[in-house]
């Protein structure tokens, strides 16, 4: 690994003790969008928005995590997630959507990529996945997110076509700058976050040394 990492939790952590957290559903699918919802309704506030206007105008500093399409009836995901990062909402972003992933996604600000179909189970996981990440500063959620995708695009892609790829490149340069940025221990990550993230730096930042 190159470097290690530092615990870096947020001494505020207002949002995160708040009783139900809150998910925000974006998806122009309506049957779909409403059945994400049930899913999370029990354990969770739950907003839903069939529009990418819709889910601008729900969208507020109350929203922990959103989950979002990158097809959209008015106008795309990529185009919402930009606005939300624009707006610097302090929420955590999931891109639930059919788009195969290519390499376009190291230029956006998404937290985690999860192409449909998707379980309840995966659903529920990155949920409670990115809200436990909420109590860890900005530094670690962008060494998450560069991780997560490098991760998609390792899955989809071929060694050759990373290997060709400038976007990849600089991909992996990031990371392995922003490890070694985090020059500590992290005590303070959840077990799922800790293994996920250890391995992948463990199996694939190394590896990427040589890409």
């Amino acid at each position: 690994m190159t470097g290690q990492l530092r615990e870096r939790i947020r001494s505020d952590s207002t949002t995160t003790e708040q009783s139900s957290p809150a998910v925000l559903v974006v998806d122009d699918e309506k049957n779909l969008a409403d059945l994400y919802s049930t899913w999370l309704t029990e354990t969770y506030g739950v907003d839903t928005a069939y529009s990418g206007s819709g889910a601008l105008d729900a969208i507020d500093r109350r929203i922990d995590v959103v989950l979002l399409d990158r097809h959209l009836s008015d106008f795309s995901g990529d185009e919402v997630l930009a606005q939300i990062r624009d707006q610097e909402f302090d929420c955590l972003v999931a891109m639930v959507t059919a788009v195969e992933p290519d390499f376009d996604i190291v230029q956006l600000e998404f937290d985690e990529y999860l192409t449909k179909p998707v379980s309840e189970g995966e659903l529920r996981n990155v949920v409670r996945s990115l809200l436990e990440r909420k109590r860890y500063d900005e530094k670690v959620n962008e060494l998450f997110s560069l991780v997560s995708k490098r991760t998609v695009l390792m899955d989809e892609k071929s060694t050759a076509e990373l290997k060709r790829s400038d976007e990849y490149r600089e991909l992996v340069q990031q990371i392995q700058t922003v490890n070694t940025e985090l020059d500590g221990i992290v005590h303070g990550l959840s077990a799922r976050d800790t293994e996920a993230l250890f391995a992948q730096l463990d199996s694939r930042v190394r590896g990427g040394a040589d890409d």
